[in-house]
């Protein structure tokens, strides 16, 4: 698991580690010593034209551009080495990519031998990400970041001497943000109601199973984590299949949790949305995040992929494993879970019942793969509420969101793929639900959601 710290921290629990194991505090003239590398301009014009094309399109939006690189400790003489005391190496490297909104790497190859620590500090030291260790090596050999709302950062780098020859790392690719994360401007519309608020309480649970999620450095959505009827934890989470998450690209999605207000930010009862942005301080994912995934299932006409996530959810979390209803009744009313824009977690809510059609479409539709909701009575979805869950009022997922119309200037309709329809997806194995979220073969129609903390024992045993 990945942790955020306070420089102050970082640095009082490396010290109690060993004599040389966490990033330390750099002053600025260590920061002007340390080697430099620069990445090159990045074309806003370009940018923006993509994005264009994108939305034209029906894609998902990006927030940041990726630029490819080659960097290791061994290549080129790049970064500095300094042998410390009690026979630990460090190498540090500073990046750079002026003008970026947030940063985020992306480590082609990463296999840390037992003793290495490695760390990502911002420039200015408000933020350390890491430390990134031997736990962090997985099958795929990769690893990549969530964003740091910085555009200059240091890689530092803590290796014993005997290990210098276990370490196998590169940076293959620096991602250069340039909306959502870190942007200053507002993020999502005015109407969203904050998760906190008081009617959506009675949603904690369902919400603690909600994340908002980073798909190959650049380009971000929602998903959630899922029950099954073995409820062994297995952390199978559920998102869009226009996120674009595929079997090759998998390991690079970063999983943000609780990206949250810790206070509602929004005068009880006015219905006027969450107020005010800097009313109810935000918990911005802080150290609660972990990445890669593998693919396990797709069913395209209905817009799920379901995922394995690679590591368990630290319990520190608290998340919570959602129910689901893969029956064909149309929920009476409905809720949605989300993040519009990267913006902090906020749910909506429409009172109606639902109809079956297909995707885009206002005709009833008997055994169509799509939900659709005619219009929001409470806020709305945007870009990057895609993949989000749609709840019925017993609590439980029936859809999740692949696309619409529905802003908070526009009041109108959104379309949730089916549960039911990608349950026997294409009665085949890696095209439906049912294999994974019904393992024991049971044939229910409907599971409870349960709190990760009930699963202690099970989360335990499925990690070994």
């Amino acid at each position: 698991m990945f942790r955020l710290f306070l420089p102050l921290v970082i640095l009082l629990m490396a010290m109690l580690w060993c004599p040389v194991a966490g990033a330390t505090e750099i002053s600025d003239r260590e920061i002007e010593s340390i080697e430099l590398f620069e990445l090159p301009a990045v074309d806003e014009q370009e940018i923006r034209l993509a994005d264009e094309r994108r939305a034209i399109n029906g894609r998902v939006p990006h927030y940041a551009v990726s630029l490819k690189v080659e960097i290791n400790p061994w290549k080129d003489d790049l970064g500095d080495w300094q042998m410390l005391r009690g026979a630990v190496a460090r190498w540090r490297l500073r990046l750079r990519s002026p003008g970026a909104s947030s940063l985020n790497l992306t480590f082609g190859q990463y296999r840390m031998p037992p003793g290495g620590r490695l760390y990502l500090t911002s420039t200015d030291g408000s933020v350390v990400m890491g430390p990134f260790t031997a736990s962090d090596n997985e099958e795929h050999g990769e690893l990549w970041t969530p964003p740091m709302l910085t555009d200059d950062l240091i890689l530092e780098l803590f290796l014993p001497e005997a290990e210098l020859d276990d370490l196998e790392l590169e940076l293959s690719q620096v991602q250069h943000g340039y909306a959502g994360f870190g942007d200053p401007e507002p993020k999502s519309g005015a109407c969203h109601r904050d998760i906190v608020c008081s009617e959506a309480k009675v949603w904690s649970d369902q919400a603690r199973s909600v994340a908002l999620i980073s798909v190959a450095g650049t380009r971000f959505c929602t998903g959630f984590l899922v029950n099954n009827t073995a409820l062994d934890g297995r952390p199978y989470f559920l998102t869009a299949s226009h996120c674009g998450v595929t079997t090759h690209n998998a390991a690079s999605v970063v999983v943000m949790w609780n990206h949250e207000r810790n206070e509602c930010g929004a005068e009880e009862g006015d219905g006027k949305g969450d107020g005010p942005r800097e009313a109810g301080a935000p918990a911005i994912y802080r150290d609660n995040f972990q990445t890669g995934a593998i693919f396990r299932a797709s069913h395209r006409p209905s817009d799920m992929v379901l995922l394995e996530l690679d590591d368990l959810p630290d319990p520190d979390f608290g998340v919570f494993y959602s129910g689901w209803d893969r029956s064909s009744v149309d929920p009476a009313g409905s809720a949605v879970i989300h993040h519009p824009n990267t913006d902090v977690k906020r749910i909506s809510f429409d009172f109606d019942r639902a109809t079956t059609t297909s995707h885009l479409s206002d005709a009833p539709q008997p055994g169509g793969n799509h939900l659709r909701i005619g219009q929001w009575e409470i806020g709305s979805t945007e870009g990057g509420s895609s993949g989000a869950p749609l709840f019925n009022r017993q609590k439980r997922v029936v859809g999740l969101l692949h696309g619409g119309y529905a802003a908070c200037a526009a009041p109108r309709a959104d379309w949730f793929g089916r549960l039911s329809a990608a349950w026997e997806g294409r009665g085949r194995l890696g095209f439906r639900l049912s294999d994974w979220l019904d393992p024991l073969a049971t044939g229910v129609d409907s599971l409870d959601g349960v709190d990760g903390s009930q699963l202690k024992d099970r989360l335990l045993n499925a990690s070994e």
